[in-house]
Order: structure tokens, then sequence, then C-alpha cells
């Protein structure tokens, strides 16, 4: 008879099996951005060269990291960071709840909140933890209001979601229909009729709309807001510091902030650090804080973490979220590069873009990082490459990637629907 741990481990190779195809193969060992010149201090050392036995480092050009603004190689993230680090270590290692929250914690949420116009934040861990978080204590609502212990039908909360949100929102709704606390709509991708349809023949009195794909649906939410009376939550993982003169995001862009409920973000992305975030008002921050199990039982950012981008907002708080924050919003040429490298790529390549991230259809292994979309990130059906672009890259590695592109990938000279010109 095999062993308990020999079964298992029989069981977990079938499962890998029907997940995987090779896959992990293809990820490299080491990836690290491209910083510019300008950026980058050891650019006239020579590049240290590989020790005995190690194979020789490709050189790539990377095209598949999140950082849009190219912030994680700026001076003065990575000056905050290691004098934070350097000072006090990685800070309280707790809860928020208990002794993890700082002053510096409590400095970023201000600036976060300032900068898209709500009363009050909260910051957490990661986007996903984020996410998950607000929506705990969406159930809340729906539990603390209920005349019994479980909420009747008419008590719990309709949600509206994008059929196309992030894991992390898919998640959290689960989580709420698990404890009968939710009853969940998925509407069409970006379709503002599906949505009115779905939240016309809703009899139930608390609505909320989730979406992170604010920026193809942009006013017209707005408008179903005034006539439905929801609950508009927008996740900004990929708008925030990128969108909007001041990098204020969706909200800055059409000057709907005051039409938008709960703002949820990261930091991870074009803030070029780590953790998340939700910007709301001071009630439901509260809430969050109290009731967000994400939130409440999970260690608090490191504290390099969270100065580092305070410094990229505001100079005066000396982390490296913050000076993250403060560079994002004082050097606005950044926002500029990115969308011009939109620009150009969606002009070169006859591809539509509206976003800094471009699906791709087909592999390509021509020297230039791109990262493979697959399940269960998407449907089996629909695996695709992601190219990102960043304010990092130059107009001529826009060029050679799309060279590289029209060798492997046919239709590339297809007629354009339209060309990103705002933002």
């Amino acid at each position: 008879m095999a062993s308990v741990e020999a079964m298992w481990e029989e069981w977990v190779v079938r499962a890998f099996a029907r997940v995987d195809n090779n896959f992990l193969s293809y990820l490299p060992k080491v990836c690290l951005a491209k910083p510019s010149a300008e950026e980058d201090p050891l650019a006239d050392d020579p590049r240290a060269p590989a020790k005995d036995g190690e194979p020789a480092r490709n050189r790539m050009l990377l095209f598949s990291a999140n950082d849009y603004l190219n912030l994680s190689t700026h001076p003065a993230v990575r000056k905050a960071s290691a004098k934070a680090a350097l000072a006090f270590g990685m800070g309280p290692r707790s809860s928020a709840m208990a002794s993890g929250q700082t002053e510096y914690h409590r400095r970023l949420e201000n600036v976060l909140a300032e900068m898209h116009k709500k009363e009050a934040c909260v910051v957490t861990p990661t986007g996903f933890a984020a996410n998950t978080a607000f929506l705990a204590a969406l159930g809340a609502v729906a539990t603390h209001n209920a005349a019994s212990r479980r909420p009747a039908a008419h008590e719990k909360i309709a949600v509206f979601s994008d059929a196309l949100n992030h894991a992390s929102i898919i998640d959290g709704l689960r989580m709420m229909e698990r404890h009968n606390q939710a009853v969940v709509s998925v509407y069409r991708h970006s379709d503002m009729q599906h949505l009115d349809e779905l939240l016309s023949n809703c009899p139930v009195q608390r609505k909320v709309v989730i979406t992170d794909r604010g920026l193809r649906a942009d006013a017209r939410l707005v408008q179903l807001r005034k006539k439905h009376r929801f609950l508009f939550v927008i996740d900004e993982a990929h708008t925030a510091f990128v969108c909007g003169r001041n990098g204020g995001g969706i909200g800055e862009v059409y000057g709907i902030e005051d039409q938008i409920d709960i703002i949820v973000g990261t930091l991870s992305k074009a803030g070029g650090c780590l953790g998340g975030f939700v910007a709301c008002s001071q009630k439901w921050s509260n809430l969050v804080r109290t009731t967000g199990r994400p939130y409440i039982f999970t260690t608090a950012s490191p504290y390099p973490s969270s100065r580092a981008p305070t410094v990229l907002i505001t100079a005066s708080i000396p982390s490296a979220i913050s000076p993250a924050v403060t560079v994002a919003r004082k050097e606005a040429w950044r926002r500029q590069a990115l969308w011009n490298r939109v620009q150009e790529f969606a002009a070169l390549t006859k591809h539509p873009a509206t976003s800094p991230i471009l699906s791709l259809v087909h592999m390509l292994e021509r020297g230039f990082h791109i990262i493979a979309v697959r399940p269960p990130a998407v449907a089996p059906d629909a695996c695709r490459l992601r190219v990102t672009l960043t304010s990092g890259h130059s107009s001529e590695d826009v060029r050679r990637l799309v060279a590289a592109l029209s060798e492997c990938i046919p239709g590339l000279d297809r007629p354009a629907d339209q060309i990103v010109a705002r933002l």
C-alpha cells in the first residue's frame, strides 16, 4: 500500500499535468527592469561577469513588468527605502491592528486620500488584499444590517461585476456569496447596455457596481449611477499614477472624482513599490479596518515599502512608497512618455491600443521579454502574450519590438480602429 505522502504526490502530479504544458521551463531565473542611463548608478561600470560554472546571461529588453513610470529604480525611491531599512529595519512585524501601523503608513494613507479626493485611505500589503478587504467590509454591511444572523434575500447586496474583472475581485465576491451576503451578476465586458438591463431588473435596494475597466466605460458608468443609485467601486490598479494630470486616475481624467464612491488601487505597478490601498470616506475606512479580514489578519507592509511610495508623493516623507508618489505627481513627463509609447506602438502595428498593456495572440522569442497569459488568468481558448509599455522604453525600443513582432505575427498591417490621444 502506498504511503499517504506518495498518494498525495501522485494526486499533485495529476493535477499539475492538467494545468501546465511545460510552461515553467520558459520562466527566467532572474529578470530585472532596465533603468535609464540617467537613473542607473552603475551605468559607467563594467557589468559583473558570470561566475565560474554559470551560463552567460542573455540581455533582454523587458516588456513584461508593470513598472509603468519606471519608478522602481528611481534614485529617490531607492534612497528612501535603503535609509528606512538601515534606520528601522522592516518595522514592527505584526498586523496593522496590533502594532504594524506606523506613522509612515498613516502619512502615506493621508497622501493617497488627498490624491484621490477622498476623506480617508487604508493601505494594505498588496493590491489583492485591498480588493478582498474592501469586499469583506462590503459583506459586513449586509450581515450587520440583517434582522437575523443570515441576511434574507432582500437584505443581501446586489453586486454587478465586469466580466473581465481581476481575480482578487472575483475571489472577494465568491467570499461574499459563500457567506450569503451578496447576489452577484456579471455583465459583459464594458457593455453598459447589458449593465443597465441587469440593474433595471434587480429588485434589491443595495446595489454595487465594481470594475477595474473604468477606462473603457468612463462617463457612461456615472450616468448609470445617477439613474440606478448604486455604490460605484473602481479598481485603479492600472490607471492610478498613470492617468490624469496629477496621476489621480480615471476620476481625474474625466472629472468624476465625486461620483466614484470607492477607489481601490495598488502601489506595486506604476507606484514602483509594494502594497495596495482603499481610498474612501472615513466611515468606510473604519469599516474596512474592523471587518476586512485580509487587512486585519495580515502583517502590515514592511516599513521601507511604506516609506518609499510617500517620497513619490511628498518630499517631506522619507520612505520608498512616499518618494514614489511624490515623483509620480511632480514628474508629469513620465506619464507623457508612457502614453507616447502607447501611441507609437499603435501607429506602428495598427493595433488599436487604449492601455499600456497590449494583448497579442502569438508566442515571441526574439530577445524581448514578454509574458504568456494563460489559464487560470484567462480562458483556455484565450491565451495570449502581453506586452507592457513603460516610460522607461524609448521610441527605438518600440520600433525594434514591432519589427520583431512583424516577423512572427501576421495581420499587424490591418487598419487601426483608434489610437490613444488623451490621458
